[in-house]
């Protein structure tokens, strides 16, 4: 067996054949996948990011790590407000005890970080324009520490821990990824990647259980977030139409 290593007559299969990298195929369009793009999420099956609605095209001024955050920042002016992200949390679907607790956990340990000063925002404000210190180890390092997005880790996820090649991953494959990536002692980042891919799980919520490839990348460039706003409003407007009905 290719990578195969025998010792006491016994085989052993390295790591590295078990986490086999994305690999491009020949003439594939999607190309350099080891190059950092500054503005775009893209991936094999959509090598030019969001385009539906013209997503992309929109958002050139804006890294993909600050358009992951966009979504909170309604009123554009380049800080998320604790209130912020609870209203954005509630707008899709989180209940007001998550929504409070996923607020507690962003504001409360990603704000210092992007503050522009050296004290502490007493109103744990996030700055988008430094949101790139917020980076953390024993994560995909889908983005880089200047918050660009990297292809190449991206679709490692996938080629590493999509087990049975599903187009997406279930649950046990977060947890796969999650340990397989950890650094050692770095107990913030295995907290806050358990935390983020926790709350990535409870948002799309697949009934299959499966979060498929291109929802996650969603969740990279913040596209997802308004689709499921959207998504939200429409089972609401549904909910209040059939109560009418009933009256």
């Amino acid at each position: 067996m290719e990578g195969t290593y025998w010792t006491h007559d016994k085989p052993h299969l390295p790591v590295t054949e078990l986490r086999k990298p994305f690999q491009p195929i020949d003439g594939d369009a999607f190309k350099d996948a080891a190059t950092a793009r500054a503005t775009i999420a893209a991936s094999r099956e959509h090598p030019n990011g969001t385009t539906e609605g013209g997503y992309a095209a929109r958002h050139q001024h804006r890294t993909v790590m600050q358009q992951h955050c966009d979504y909170w920042d309604k009123d554009g002016d380049g800080i998320i407000w604790p209130q912020d992200t609870y209203r954005g949390c509630r707008n899709f679907g989180y209940n007001r005890f998550l929504a409070l607790l996923a607020t507690y956990i962003i504001n409360f340990d990603l704000s210092y970080p992007t503050v522009p000063g050296w004290l502490p925002d007493p109103f744990f404000r996030i700055y988008l324009d430094k949101i790139y210190k917020d980076k953390h180890g024993s994560d995909t390092m889908t983005y880089d520490s200047e918050g660009r997005f990297r292809p190449q880790q991206f679709e490692d996820i996938f080629a590493k821990y999509d087990r049975g090649d599903k187009g997406g991953l279930t649950f046990g494959d977060v947890l796969c990824m999650w340990s397989g990536q950890k650094m050692v002692f770095d107990f913030f980042g295995w907290s806050a990647t358990f935390l983020e891919w926790l709350a990535t799980y409870r948002l799309l919520w697949p009934d299959d259980g499966i979060m498929r490839k291109d929802d996650v990348r969603g969740i990279y460039d913040g596209s997802i977030f308004y689709k499921k706003e959207a998504e939200h409003q429409r089972k609401k407007e549904l909910k209040k139409q059939r109560l009418v009905k009933r009256m």
